[in-house]
């Protein structure tokens, strides 16, 4: 079956013209589909449909197919069921990062795309699948007169969102942000006792949900415990376990707690994480949550459309790596997003500043800079062993072997690690284009102040996060 997916994209182009040809054909039959009735012909028609479309594609009869917009290789078959590849998991052989047997099914539909008429993906997001359509027929669709909602392309003015994070930003400040861990807790003090070594040289702490899929206090409960105690929250958001309706309620949720900034992400797959019996629900992917959350921002809707009493106030990110291969699919993805909503951007680790650069080259050429903030991830190592591991083990983390023979030869390899982060922070302030620097330091958070102050990133400035008292707020206290 592998095969004839495979073989099915080097001939997208030619299976694109045949598809041209089919649809003409079957809106020709349109009398007879009203003369017999779809419901009829249903049965029938999903048959053959599921029988060429199986053999072909591999179809999983989604009932919304989205081949001529995906290159030709079925979104379905992906593990994650991202219709908006490829995810940042890719591996360094182009498969996938939870089945490496296979190709990842996002880069195969880039390349088919490149041998169709557009010779790109579409910029707007594919739009998700519409599950109550599983196993009908999407021939009869065409038959009928009914479209396949194509995208969820949605173009409105931007609302402000009141985010002091995207203040600094639009003041053109170079800001600091750092990653924070959830405790595995119910306990607010828990949250509270974590906040030391990011105060006084940090802008925002990203608070991840579920990181890497194992189960740790909800990325919206910290969010909010960490902005009442005067820190700006970035509140990571992943479609991995919530479905469109429950996703909605969490970003107006969010909002009402005054949660304004929040980075939307497809999420690892639940077989990496502490529960691989869990169930993955992918039901959106990282473009169509960000277009989702623009469309209850900019227009006021949900999803389905039904209007909203007070739309939520929201500054909306992105992960992104510009250091998976091929370049050019993650300058397309780049594209997508800005294109979905996205107006700030948060990378993989950066070891490889020269390939850095090749991709910001290639974005300012583009102008995208200008449509979108670019943060830069950075981290100190501690070990040559850890540095092994991660560009081994981690998709899209590329460590240069110079890196590794430092840690290597250094007496205090954690220390060596440390000068290392300053050093990338340092050449990294000096790309046009970049606007920031995350700061991720798993395990090591306590290195994160003296990193951020040796570097001079911040300048003679006080970043957002300081030891003063908490600013006055009118949302609710939950603190005790």
């Amino acid at each position: 079956m592998h095969a004839m997916r495979h073989w099915a994209v080097r001939h997208a182009g030619r299976l694109e013209q045949a598809y041209k040809l089919l649809a003409k054909a079957l809106r020709t039959l349109r009398p007879v589909v009203r003369l017999i009735g779809p419901q009829r012909l249903q049965r029938p028609v999903a048959g053959v449909e599921r029988a060429v479309k199986g053999f072909l594609f591999d179809c999983r009869m989604c009932g919304g197919c989205t081949l001529s917009a995906t290159g030709m290789a079925c979104p379905m078959n992906c593990p994650k069921q991202v219709r908006n590849g490829p995810c940042g998991g890719v591996r360094a052989d182009g498969t996938c990062e939870v089945d490496p047997a296979m190709r990842c099914v996002g880069l195969e539909g880039w390349r088919g795309s490149r041998r169709m008429a557009a010779g790109a993906l579409p910029g707007a997001p594919t739009a998700p699948a519409e599950h109550h359509l599983a196993g009908r027929s999407t021939w009869l669709r065409v038959m009928a007169g009914e479209a396949p909602r194509a995208s969820i392309a949605f173009e409105a003015p931007v609302r402000p969102s009141g985010s002091r994070l995207e203040a600094l930003l639009e003041r053109g400040t170079f800001v600091v942000t750092a990653e924070f861990p959830p405790p595995d807790s119910a306990a607010p003090a828990d949250v509270l006792a974590r906040l030391a070594p990011f105060r006084d040289c940090v802008d925002a702490l990203n608070v991840t949900d579920a990181s890497g899929a194992n189960c740790h206090m909800s990325s919206v409960a910290v969010s909010v415990l960490l902005a009442q105690a005067g820190c700006e929250p970035v509140m990571q958001i992943t479609c991995r376990d919530r479905n469109r309706i429950a996703i909605q309620g969490d970003l107006l949720g969010a909002a009402a707690l005054g949660i304004r900034n929040v980075l939307c992400l497809t999420g690892d797959h639940v077989a990496n994480g502490d529960h691989p019996g869990a169930r993955h629900v992918g039901d959106l992917d990282s473009l169509t949550l960000l277009a989702t959350a623009r469309k209850l921002r900019d227009a006021g809707e949900f999803l389905s459309g039904r209007k909203l009493a007070a739309p939520p106030q929201l500054f909306l990110g992105a992960a992104g790596n510009p250091f998976a291969a091929p370049m050019e699919t993650r300058l397309e993805r780049l594209r997508r997003k800005v294109a979905a909503g996205a107006q700030f951007l948060q990378t993989q680790y950066c070891f490889d500043v020269a390939a850095l650069e090749d991709f910001m080259a290639m974005v300012r050429a583009e102008g995208l800079h200008e449509r979108i903030a670019i943060l830069i991830g950075v981290g100190p190592i501690g070990s040559a062993k850890t540095a092994r591991w991660l560009r081994a083990s981690v998709p899209g983390v590329r460590i240069p072997d110079a890196i590794v023979q430092r840690l290597e030869a250094a007496a205090d390899a954690r220390e060596e690690g440390r000068r290392i982060a300053i050093e990338l922070i340092q050449r990294i302030r000096d790309i046009p284009g970049i606007a920031g620097v995350h700061v991720m330091a798993h395990r090591q958070e306590q290195l994160v102040r003296s990193i951020v102050a040796d570097s001079g990133v911040l300048g003679a400035r006080t970043p957002l996060f300081t030891s003063s008292a908490p600013p006055a707020r009118s949302e609710p206290c939950l603190l005790p």
